[in-house]
């Protein structure tokens, strides 16, 4: 059994313009929001979820990219609205966001 249930990381790679990046479409902020929804809905710690920062985690074109792990599902963003979703789908309810899968 794994120390968390689920663990999600944010690509926070910043590259120089013109290239993709996910940093370019504030995926810091969008992190940041996810660890605080996580943890005001008593989903974090041992056991529950862990949301982290990663470096470039290779799927710039499709960014900004979080990938959920153990199930290794790739989900791409674009507010708040969809973390939320991703949140009560995926990290509570178990559902894959199907829309939002890259």
């Amino acid at each position: 059994m794994s120390y968390y249930k689920h663990h999600v990381f944010f690509c926070q790679n910043q590259r120089e313009a013109p290239e993709a990046c996910c940093a370019n479409h504030g995926a810091a902020a969008m992190r940041d929001y996810c660890k605080g929804r996580v943890k005001a809905l008593g989903l974090a710690g041992e056991g529950k979820v862990r949301v982290n920062q990663a470096g470039c985690l290779d799927r710039c074109e499709e960014g900004p990219v979080l990938v959920v792990y153990p199930e290794a599902t790739w989900y791409t963003y674009v507010d708040k609205a969809d973390i939320d979703e991703i949140i009560e789908e995926h990290l509570v309810n178990g559902r894959v966001v199907e829309r939002l899968r890259i």
